[in-house]
């Protein structure tokens, strides 16, 4: 699903126009995608909860040459889901 289908699927659902679902959608983007850039951790009950985690400096190996880099350390987003949402889809 592309966010064009996840737009649609969003105002059918909520039976609302896909102007407004596409407002909703982006909204909720902007605000978790804000919240993160703070460091903050999101939790939607029964849903899952979006957190940032650190990757640390590691070694790699450039595919092209082969030979040894370092990869920047770097922060990363992630997303934990929760229980209902667990066995939803199980």
């Amino acid at each position: 699903m592309n966010k064009a289908d996840l737009i649609n699927a969003i105002a059918e659902k909520a039976g609302i126009s896909k102007a407004d679902s596409k407002k909703a959608l982006d909204a909720f983007v902007g605000a978790v995608t804000e919240t993160l850039k703070k460091g903050d951790k999101i939790s939607l009950v029964g849903f899952g909860s979006f957190s940032v985690a650190e990757r640390g400096a590691r070694q790699g190996i450039n595919p092209a040459t082969k030979q040894k880099i370092t990869i920047k350390a770097k922060k990363v987003a992630k997303f934990k889901a929760g229980a209902e949402l667990a066995d939803a889809i199980n």
